[in-house]
């Protein structure tokens, strides 16, 4: 098909053109009508004043897609200065009756009504800029680890055992013996260190915790890196602060999303310190979201930063390849990054010597052979490393003052749906 974009027709004046989309919005007056239509760069407005035109509009309902041919004109009044007239419109593929308008600048449908017709839900503009907003994040942080030396690599989302944390899991029938989705790419990413020195993956990641709240999903994606040959967890810190950064530069230009300065040096909190700020008692082990928003509170007001580093968090709430503090070994070289008062990374360093490994796991009172693959790349030589995880929709409905990370994905899966 020969067309041209909305974007593109200011390009065009008094030129004859060919578009097509999805009819937006029709508004039938009595001596003209105009039709909306989309297309995947925005809106362009057909100016209809012919009686046989204005009769084909009648029959056509929104979303229907069509194709047209009409003459560019100027005007101030239209979107983007231009408008189209003298047109001839080709039905394309005609629409059922909506559920809902989508040509609102909110939809008024209620959340659980969108999800069960995302098709038609994630066209209306706002779910599209939210899920063109990822798209440049993960963009961002492809180009940002690339520049750095990274290499993107692809693991496995099936695997043997339910042994990289303490959270739930999905249980498979894998041809006859138990199988699980993977709730990271942990192990594998960190074995990949020893092959590469630094790794990236986006991809899914699968948790069965029973959570049912606005900040919690059975699937989304991270956006993780690893890298070898570093001092100790700071190191992690000063290249996920550089990602960011790119990310941030990349959502802007290509979202045309407006982002926060990310600082060159973003602040950083000790643990016990952090529990001070947010008058919390000294004895709690973690933060409660509460504790989360005091201390964003706090980075902005104190440093100007909406990003903050929270490091040194109790062993006892980490994972156990979690490398602990040599200073203290009751904490651990382990931060999250807190971005508007929410936890949106977690990473650290991780231990890297075989004896260690077979400590911690034993400490645990697992059995060794359930690690066995694993711990092959730690008996083999590793050098001190670590990396983080970005959990890409929680990052989004922070970015856009979004409440609900299902409003940031497209086919969101949780504790009551598992379609559309």
């Amino acid at each position: 098909m020969q067309r041209i974009l909305s974007s593109q027709l200011k390009a065009h004046i008094g030129a004859t053109v060919t578009v097509a989309g999805w009819i937006h919005r029709r508004r039938l007056l009595k001596s003209v009508a105009f039709l909306i239509l989309r297309d995947a760069e925005g809106l362009a407005q057909i100016v209809v004043s012919s009686t046989e035109a204005r009769a084909q509009l009648e029959d056509l309902t929104e979303e229907s897609v069509v194709e047209v041919t009409a003459t560019v004109t100027a005007n101030e009044q239209a979107p983007g200065g231009v408008e189209l007239t003298e047109p001839a419109v080709t039905l394309l593929a005609k629409a059922a009756e909506i559920p809902f308008e989508l040509h609102r600048p909110a939809l008024a449908a209620t959340l659980p009504t969108q999800l069960d017709h995302a098709a038609l839900a994630l066209r209306h503009p706002a779910r599209r800029a939210a899920l063109k907003t990822a798209a440049a994040a993960v963009a961002g942080f492809r180009t940002a680890l690339t520049e750095q030396r990274f290499v993107e690599i692809q693991t496995p989302k099936i695997v043997a055992s339910a042994t990289e944390s303490g959270a739930d899991v999905f249980r498979l029938d894998y041809f006859g013996r138990p199988g699980y989705l993977a709730q990271s790419p942990q192990f594998y990413k960190q074995m990949m260190v020893g092959v590469f020195e630094r790794v990236f993956e986006v991809g899914p990641v699968f948790r069965a915790e029973p959570s049912d709240t606005a900040r919690h999903l059975a699937q989304y994606t991270s956006l993780d890196a690893e890298m070898g040959f570093v001092a100790d967890h700071r190191d992690v810190m000063a290249t996920l602060t550089r990602t960011l950064s790119v990310m941030m530069a990349t959502i802007t230009a290509r979202a045309r999303t407006q982002t926060p300065k990310v600082p060159s040096e973003i602040p950083a909190v000790p643990f016990a310190e952090a529990l001070r700020i947010a008058g919390a008692s000294p004895d709690e082990p973690d933060l409660a979201p509460a504790d989360e928003r005091a201390i964003g509170e706090w980075a902005l007001r104190e440093h100007g930063s909406e990003f903050v580093y929270v490091t040194g968090y109790p062993m006892r709430k980490r994972p156990f390849y979690t490398h602990p503090d040599p200073a203290d070994p009751t904490y651990s070289n382990g931060f999250d990054l807190l971005f508007r008062g929410l936890e949106i990374v977690t990473g650290g360093q991780r231990l890297h010597l075989y004896d260690d490994y077979v400590k911690a796991i034993r400490a645990m009172g697992e059995p060794l052979d359930a690690y066995e693959g694993y711990l092959d790349a730690f008996r083999y030589g590793m050098p001190p490393h670590g990396g983080w995880a970005i959990g890409l929709e929680r990052f989004v409905a922070r970015l856009l003052g979004i409440a609900n990370v299902r409003e940031v994905t497209a086919f969101p899966r949780d504790l009551h749906r598992i379609k559309p």
